[in-house]
This record gives C-alpha cells, structure tokens and sequence, in this order.
C-alpha cells in the first residue's frame, strides 16, 4: 500500500511546522523568553500560532492517511490536502497580523481547516460504510 498522496501533505504540514517553530525560536532568542511568554503579545501569538497548528494537524493528516488506505479518489485527496495547507499557512498569517484579533486571515485559515475536517469526516465514513 502506498501512502504517496498523504506523504506529500504531510512534508508540506511539517515544513510549515518548522518555520512556525523557527519563528517562536528566533523571538524567544531576540527577547531572552527561555519559557512562556513574559508578557510579550507577539512570542504569544508566535507560540500559539504553532500549537494552533499542532492541534489540527495529528487528527486532519490520520485522517487524510486513513481515506487514502482506504482508496479515496487522488483528485480528493490533493484538493483536501491543498485546501489544508493553504489554511495551516493563511491563520498563522492572520493571526500574528491581527494580533490577535479579527483578520481575514486567521479567519480563512479556520474555516477552511474546519471544512476540510469535515469533508475528511464525511469521506471516511462513506468509504467504511459503502
């Protein structure tokens, strides 16, 4: 059984995961945070950005594995996997940018990642009952 389709989003997710962590990295360094926040707005949403993402990604990836095994369409899978890493790239943008607060960003990066959990949602359960 091959897993090329997940393999792919997977890398892409973990590649991203790096350059949120670098980001939380690089700020903790400049501002002397060894642990938490101290207080500082922009290593908080730094640090959350990266949970935000690792919150998601372990539930949304098993999933995409799971429909692939399982032999969900390829145009499927690509289109979720997409949609996905589009989302994980636009919410941190928009959270930090928003500082916090509304942007079009954080908000299509959560629509979109809620979207394509459900359609994951949908799929796994199509192909394990038909």
């Amino acid at each position: 059984m091959s897993l090329m389709i997940s393999g792919i989003y997977i890398a892409a997710t973990a590649a991203i995961m790096m350059v949120l962590a670098y980001r939380v990295v690089a700020m903790r360094r400049a501002c002397g945070i060894g642990v938490g926040c101290g207080d500082n707005r922009s290593l908080e949403l730094r640090v959350r950005s990266h949970a935000n993402l690792l919150e998601y990604a372990p539930l949304v990836l098993l999933m995409l594995i799971a429909a692939e095994s399982n032999g969900a369409n390829a145009w499927l899978l690509h289109s979720v996997g997409s949609v996905w890493l589009v989302a994980r790239v636009l919410h941190p943008w928009g959270l930090v940018g928003g500082n916090g607060g509304y942007h079009a960003g954080r908000f299509w990066g959560t629509l979109l990642s809620w979207i394509v959990t459900l359609v994951l949602i949908i799929e796994n359960l199509r192909l394990a009952i038909f």
